[in-house]
């Protein structure tokens, strides 16, 4: 058991989906959140990195910072989901160690397994075959966080751990067309359509993948249970165990956002991996679980949306 009671934790990437969900959960139990402004530090410069935690001597690291986007974004810009991924991790974590933190914990994705994984994937499936082509440039660097956070483990005796998410959704998330995830993207769509009055509206593929979905505050709620309960060198999945055909998400949405029109799949569009289930076993056997259904978080995704959207007008 790893108390956080008294601790000062630094949730890099405060102002992201997760890093906002996590910074909102440790709040609620009363605890000190270091959270500096995206201006002054940019977690690519390994210099500002080092000054700031040099300055600031925080007692937790969570490593929730990232650049990250859908397969559209990941096609376009390869080298930015590459390059700053490594530099953000590498950054963070040389920092940590050179100060003496006494936990950190690494974010990842479940992208990181091979497009064929054995479902549900486990942990063991890690580097077992070839990855998803459309969102590799990602995935590598992911992989290489996981793997540098062991390498500190053994080198440096330090307690790294990293978690592995599933897909995500929920307040605060990325809703442009162009570079967001397949949930963000289906809500606008929807929102659109709707507001349109149109008869349909596309869809991205084929609708048959199936992909588990998890709400960010289940996720944050998880992540704070780690930190306590948790110390090993193997990364640990976190996700619901149950998953869902992109086409009954689109459908469920369309029911979320009051759109009834019909659904159209745009066979051109890449599918991405066929199926993408996680096995979170090991993290449920620890008395950890979730606990958004996802009818009920995508109704609060579309509520936090409409505010966001009704404030910036």
């Amino acid at each position: 058991m790893f108390s956080l009671a008294g601790r000062r934790i630094w949730v890099a990437g405060h102002r992201g989906m997760v890093g906002s969900a996590l910074v909102r959960r440790l709040a609620r139990d009363g605890h000190a959140v270091l959270a500096p402004d995206r201006g002054a530090l940019d977690l690519t410069r390994q210099q500002q990195v080092e000054d700031w935690v040099d300055a600031n001597r925080p007692d937790v690291v969570v490593v929730a910072a990232a650049r990250v986007g859908g397969i559209a974004a990941n096609a376009a810009r390869p080298v930015d989901f590459l390059h700053d991924n490594l530099m953000i991790e590498a950054n963070v974590m040389a920092a940590a160690a050179k100060t003496g933190v006494a936990k950190l914990l690494f974010l990842g994705s479940s992208c990181i397994y091979p497009r064929l994984a054995q479902q549900p994937m486990a942990e063991a499936a890690l580097l077992t075959g070839p990855l998803e082509p459309s969102n590799q440039w990602y995935a590598i660097a992911k992989i290489a966080g996981i793997l540098l956070a062991q390498a500190y483990r053994q080198q440096h005796g330090l307690d790294f751990i990293s978690a592995m998410p599933t897909n995500l959704y929920g307040p605060g998330d990325n809703y442009d067309l162009e570079s967001s995830h397949v949930i963000p993207a289906l809500m606008r769509k929807a929102i659109e359509a709707r507001d349109s009055g149109a008869e349909s509206m596309t869809v991205w593929g084929s609708g048959a993948p199936l992909r588990e979905f998890m709400h960010v505050d289940d996720l944050a709620d998880a992540l704070v249970f780690l930190l306590e309960n948790y110390s090993a060198v193997e990364h640990i999945n976190v996700g619901t165990g149950s998953e869902v055909s992109i086409a009954e998400v689109a459908r469920l949405i369309g029911d979320v956002v009051g759109f009834t029109g019909a659904l159209a799949f745009d066979a051109s569009r890449p599918d991405g991996t066929p199926r993408k289930l996680m096995d979170s076993g090991k993290l449920l056997a620890m008395g950890w679980a979730p606990r958004i259904a996802l009818h009920d978080g995508l109704a609060d995704a579309y509520a936090h949306f409409a505010e966001s959207v009704q404030l910036r007008a």
